[in-house]
């Protein structure tokens, strides 16, 4: 049976493909769940598989050394995982590890990079993409060397609400601690206070933003510098 070419794209970077492209990349790919804690990619390993998200989010982990790490991105349907293919490196250089469970379309990197290369809007699209991740990963080291947890902490949370696409959901305080950088006493330090400002209810890794305006009057300037970034460069 034939899919329809409009039923995948709540992914948004297949959702700005013309019909033909569409069908194509559609086509050479497959429909898979995204469990919680699956690891889809893992630092320094081959990339097997391109994903697009269309429900879920996944989260990028830079290993700092043995006992470290640092979340360096989030990917939801508003992207893609496999970027590196797209530059001729078929490794990962980070760890990607389901965040929220959801579903993605995959396709395996020969077929990818056959579709890339024949599909042009495809191709403009994820170069467009890249643009905006790289301004991502500076806008982060700016945020991590110059602001406060606590507005680090409405940022990341407010990130991780678009791309769950629900006021709450679940992160533990050890992944707290890895997508900020710090101890898990100033992750439970900063939760409390933005608890006790009555903006999100925290209770066990489950996260419910109660004030999403409040949260973004707490959050530093750089939530808003990338949203403004991906809506300059895909709209």
């Amino acid at each position: 049976m034939q899919r329809d070419p409009h039923a995948l794209t709540a992914n948004r970077l297949l959702r700005s493909l013309p019909t033909n492209e569409l069908r194509r990349v559609l086509g050479a790919g497959e429909t898979v769940d995204l469990a919680f804690a699956k690891m889809l990619y893992t630092s320094n390993e081959p990339i097997e598989h391109v994903y697009f998200p269309l429900t879920g989010f996944v989260s990028l982990i830079m290993p700092v050394d043995a006992s470290d790490s640092l979340e360096v991105g989030l990917v939801g349907n508003e992207g893609m995982l496999g970027l590196p293919l797209v530059l001729g490196v078929d490794f990962s250089p980070v760890h990607a590890v389901v965040q929220g469970a959801g579903t993605s379309l995959r396709l395996g990197a020969f077929a990818f990079r056959r579709e890339l290369a024949l599909c042009q809007a495809l191709q403009r699209g994820i170069d467009r993409y890249i643009h905006v991740r790289l301004s991502e990963l500076a806008q982060t080291a700016a945020c991590t060397r110059f602001h406060v947890i606590e507005a680090r902490l409405a940022r990341w949370l407010l990130m991780t609400q678009d791309r769950a696409h629900n006021r709450r959901f679940h992160i533990t305080q050890e992944f707290l601690a890895f997508m900020l950088g710090v101890r898990r006493v100033g992750v439970t330090n900063a939760a409390h206070s933005l608890q006790k400002r009555r903006l999100i209810h925290y209770h066990r890794g489950n996260i419910t933003v109660l004030d999403r305006r409040g949260l973004k009057a707490a959050s530093c300037g750089c939530y808003l510098a990338d949203r403004q970034s991906y809506r300059r460069v895909l709209g």
